[in-house]
């Protein structure tokens, strides 16, 4: 597999194991429950890990734009979805904001290396 898509690809786990284990965070109930404490400590270490690998090709700036911001918007969607929380209008400004900056670096920045 081509070095800088394996890069993207280990990025993409990264962000997807960080909102998992996010979600888990929330069921562990501030650390008073062993099974999905467990599950959000190894799932942010996976994560760790996967965006250290990313790092082999994408540029720090890009991936830790990229894991943090896609990782706002999921882990949001995954509130609302999963956890029927509510967001208010200025927050979705917010993450709409998130959003476009994504974009921005990853269609037109030349430090992405694309």
């Amino acid at each position: 597999m081509n070095p800088h898509l394996w890069s993207w690809a280990a990025l993409g786990g990264a962000i997807a194991c960080e909102v998992v284990a996010t979600g888990f965070l929330n069921k562990s109930e501030q650390f008073s429950k062993l099974a999905p404490t467990l599950v959000s400590l190894g799932l942010y270490g996976v994560s760790f890990y996967l965006l250290a690998q990313a790092l082999r090709t994408v540029p720090l700036g890009v991936a830790y734009a990229v894991w943090g911001g896609l990782g706002i918007v999921l882990t949001a969607i995954v509130s609302i979805v999963v956890f029927k929380q509510r967001l208010d209008w200025i927050a979705m400004v917010g993450i709409g904001f998130i959003v476009v900056g994504v974009i921005i670096v990853n269609a037109f920045s030349k430090a992405g290396g694309h």
